[in-house]
C-alpha cells in the first residue's frame, strides 16, 4: 500500500522538528506532493506533521495520471514510457504506477525521476475547505483514506 502526501500549509512559525520532518518527506512548499510507502517510519513522520499535510491511500490509476501530467525528470523533462523504460526495469508508466501502488517500487526506482510532484491548488468551489481543520470535520488536514484520489484529480 502507498500513500500520496500533499503539503497544505506553510511552515511559518512552525517548530523546527516538524519543519525538518516535512523536508525529509520532500515537502518543502505548499501544494507539493510525494508518494511514499506505508511503513512505521513514514507513519510516524505523517503523525508528526499531520497539522500541515494531508494524505491517503492512492491507487495505481491515480499514480499513473499524476506521473504523466505532473511527474518530471531531471532537466524538467516530462515522464513518458521511453523515460521509464530507459531509467528503470519497468517498461511503461502504467507498470511503474502499479508497482508503486503495491509497494514494490519507490520513486527512486527510476533514475532521474524527481520525488516531488508540483500540483495546482485544488480547483472547484470548495478549494481546500479550510486549512486549519482536520478532514474529519470538513477541513483539509490529516488522513483522508481513499478520498485522496479525488483531491489529486482536482489538483492536476
Amino acid at each position: 500500500m502507498t500513500f500520496l502526501v500533499v503539503r497544505v500549509r506553510s511552515d511559518r512559525g512552525v517548530e523546527r522538528r516538524i519543519r525538518d520532518t516535512m523536508a525529509m518527506l520532500n515537502l518543502t512548499r505548499v501544494n507539493h506532493a510525494t508518494i511514499i510507502p506505508e511503513n512505521a517510519t513514514y507513519s510516524g513522520m505523517l503523525q508528526k506533521s499531520k497539522d500541515f499535510v494531508t494524505w491517503g491511500v492512492v491507487d495505481a490509476e491515480t499514480i499513473e495520471n499524476l506521473l504523466k501530467t505532473r511527474g518530471r525528470l531531471v532537466g524538467d523533462k516530462p515522464v513518458d514510457d521511453a523515460a521509464i523504460k530507459s531509467g528503470s526495469e519497468f517498461k511503461t508508466v502504467k507498470a511503474f504506477a502499479k508497482a508503486l501502488a503495491n509497494g514494490e517500487a519507490t520513486m527512486k526506482s527510476v533514475d532521474g525521476l524527481k520525488p516531488v510532484l508540483r500540483l495546482h491548488p485544488p480547483r472547484g468551489s470548495k478549494g481546500w475547505g479550510g486549512i486549519k481543520r482536520a478532514y474529519t470535520v470538513g477541513g483539509a488536514l490529516g488522513y483522508r483514506g481513499e478520498d485522496i484520489s479525488a483531491l489529486a484529480e482536482r489538483m492536476i
